[in-house]
C-alpha cells in the first residue's frame, strides 16, 4: 500500500509551498513501475502549475495576492457589508425569513451547514498549529484579518450563484459560478469568455472533488481512525465508502440534512473543549493577544520577517475558508430563496464561523499551551498536544472528530463536483459521477500517489482565477442589488415567518 508522506493539503489547510515537488519526486521514485509513471507525470504538472500560482510579487503569492486583493476589493465594492449585514444575517439563519412557498431544495441553515461542512475540517485542526508554528504567533493576527474580508468574497460569489440558478420542472437546482460565469458575462457582451471560464471552472471542480475532497480526506482519516482501532484500509476503504454513497446517493436534500445534523455538532465539541482550555488558563489569554499583536508586525525568527508572517496568516484564512474559490457557491445556490442577496448575507457567516471563530480558537490554545515550540511537533500532533495538556483523553476524541470532518467534508464536495459534471454532461448523467465518486473514495483509502493528490489540490486554488475575475466583472450588479435589498429591508417591505 502507498502512503502519503504528507500529512496535510489544501483543504488541511496548506498550499503547495510547504510541499517541495523533491519530495514528490521521492515518492514517484519508491513507487516505481506503473504507478510511479504517473506519479512522475503528475510532479511535471505540479510543478509547472506551483510556478504559476506561486510566482510571488514583492514576496507574496499570485494567489494569495489575487484572493486577498478581491476580498479587499469587493468589500470596499459593497460598503463592508460584511459588518453592516452581520446582525440580519444571525436572524435569516434563525429562520425568520424562511418562506415554505420559495423554490430551493435547502433551508438557509441548511445551506450554511452544507457549505461549512466543506471548509470546517483538518484545516482548522492541523493548519492554523502549522501556520502558528512557520509563520509565529503573530500568523494570526493576519488571519484573522483576511477572514474578515474573506467574508465579502463568499457574499459576492453566493449572492451571484442565487442570482443565475437554474430551476428544472421538478424544483431541481442548478447553480454555481458556472452559471453566472456563462451567463452573467454573456449579458455583458462577453460570451466568449464567460463559456470558456464556466468550463475552465467546472473541469477543475471535478477535478478538486475527486482528489482534495475526496481521495486525500478518505486516507487521512483512515490514518486517524487506525490509530485508535486496527483494522485493514481496505476494510474501512469499502465502510466509508459504502457511508458515503448512502449520503450522495440521495441528493443534496439529504447531503444538506446529514450536514446540518453534524457540522453543529462537530463544532460544538471542539470549540467546548477550547473554551475549556482557555478558561482554565484565563491569565493568560491577555498575555496571549499581546504576543499574537506584536508579533504581527515585528515577528521574532519567522523566515522572511514580517512579510512571510503576512503571508502565513493570510494562507491560512483563504486556504482553510476557501473564499473567492466559488465552491460554496453550489451549495447557496440550492437555498429555498427568491432573494439573491439575502443567501450572499447568510454566506458571509461561513469566514466569520470558520476563521474569526474556530481557526481563533485553536491559535489561541495552541499558543497559550507552547507547543508550537516543539519541534518534534507538525501539524495535528502540535494540536493534539495542546488539547492533551488540560483534557488527557481528548486526543482520542480529535480522532474521530477527525474522521466525522472527514466525512462531512467528501459529502459536501460530491455535491460541488456533481453540479459541475452536470454542467458539463447533463442532468442524466448524474449516477456516473457519483458512482466514480464512491470509487475514489475506496481508492483512497488504500492506494495515494502523492503528486496526483497535489495535482487535483491545485485545481481547488486555480478555481479561483477564472471565479473571482467573474465576480470583479459583475460586483457592480451585486452592488446595486444589495443596495435595493437593505432599501427594501429598512422600509419594512420584508415579511417575517418566525
Amino acid at each position: 500500500m502507498f502512503k502519503l508522506k504528507r500529512s496535510t493539503g489544501l483543504l488541511a489547510g496548506l498550499s503547495l509551498l510547504a510541499v517541495p515537488t523533491i519530495a514528490l519526486a521521492q515518492d514517484a521514485e519508491e513507487a516505481g513501475g506503473f504507478l510511479g509513471t504517473i506519479d512522475s507525470f503528475f510532479v511535471a504538472l505540479v510543478d509547472f502549475l506551483s510556478s504559476i500560482l506561486f510566482f510571488s510579487i514583492f514576496d507574496i503569492p499570485l494567489i494569495v495576492l489575487w484572493l486577498i486583493g478581491g476580498a479587499i476589493f469587493f468589500t470596499l465594492r459593497m460598503g463592508f457589508v460584511n459588518f453592516r449585514a452581520f446582525k440580519h444575517s444571525i436572524f435569516v439563519i434563525a429562520g425568520h425569513y424562511d418562506d415554505p412557498s420559495e423554490e430551493g431544495e435547502l433551508t438557509h441553515f441548511q445551506a450554511l451547514s452544507a457549505a461549512l461542512s466543506a471548509t470546517v475540517g483538518l484545516g482548522n485542526i492541523a493548519g492554523v498549529a502549522i501556520a502558528v508554528q512557520t509563520g509565529g504567533p503573530g500568523a494570526v493576527f493576519w488571519m484573522t484579518l483576511a477572514g474578515l474580508f474573506g467574508m465579502t468574497s463568499k457574499f459576492v460569489e453566493c449572492t451571484l450563484a442565487q442570482k443565475y440558478r437554474r430551476v428544472a420542472s421538478d424544483g431541481h437546482i442548478s447553480g454555481g459560478p458556472m452559471y453566472y460565469l456563462s451567463e452573467g458575462l454573456e449579458k455583458r457582451g462577453m460570451g466568449g469568455l464567460g463559456k470558456g471560464l464556466a468550463v475552465l471552472f467546472a473541469v477543475l471542480c471535478i477535478g478538486g472533488s475527486f482528489g482534495g475532497g475526496n481521495m486525500f480526506q478518505a486516507n487521512q482519516s483512515y490514518e486517524a481512525v487506525s490509530s485508535i482501532i486496527t483494522m485493514p484500509s481496505w476494510v474501512y476503504g469499502i465502510a466509508i465508502a459504502v457511508l458515503v454513497g448512502l449520503v450522495i446517493l440521495g441528493g443534496i436534500q439529504r447531503i444538506g440534512s446529514v450536514a446540518a445534523a453534524l457540522v453543529p455538532s462537530m463544532c460544538a465539541i471542539y470549540v467546548v473543549a477550547a473554551l475549556w482550555i482557555l478558561l482554565t488558563n484565563l491569565t493568560e489569554i491577555p498575555g496571549a493577544f499581546g504576543t499574537i499583536f506584536s508579533e504581527a508586525f515585528t515577528p521574532k525568527a519567522v523566515e522572511g520577517g514580517f512579510i512571510g508572517v503576512l503571508v502565513q496568516g493570510i494562507r491560512r484564512a483563504v486556504f482553510s475558508n476557501e473564499a473567492g474559490i466559488g465552491s460554496a457557491a453550489i451549495a447557496h445556490a440550492a437555498a429555498r430563496t427568491q432573494e439573491p442577496v439575502r443567501e450572499g448575507i447568510v454566506a458571509l457567516l461561513e469566514p466569520f464561523i470558520d476563521t474569526i471563530v474556530i481557526c481563533n480558537m485553536t491559535a489561541l490554545v495552541v499558543v497559550i499551551t507552547g507547543t508550537y515550540l516543539d519541534p518534534n511537533l507538525s501539524g495535528v500532533n502540535i494540536t493534539s498536544a495542546a488539547f492533551g495538556t488540560a483534557i488527557g483523553w481528548f486526543p482520542t476524541i480529535l480522532s474521530l472528530a477527525v474522521l466525522l470532518f472527514a466525512f462531512s467534508t467528501m459529502i459536501s464536495w460530491s455535491y460541488y463536483g456533481e453540479r459541475a459534471w452536470t454542467y458539463l454532461f447533463g442532468e442524466g448523467q448524474t449516477q456516473v459521477y457519483r458512482v466514480i465518486f464512491t470509487i475514489c473514495v475506496f481508492v483512497g483509502s488504500v492506494v495515494n500517489l502523492g503528486s496526483v493528490l497535489d495535482f487535483s489540490d491545485m485545481m481547488l486554488l486555480t478555481m479561483a482565477f477564472p471565479n473571482m475575475l467573474g465576480g470583479f466583472i459583475l460586483s457592480g450588479e451585486v452592488a446595486d442589488d444589495l443596495n435595493d435589498y437593505f432599501g427594501r429591508l429598512n422600509r419594512g417591505e420584508m415579511p417575517v415567518y418566525k
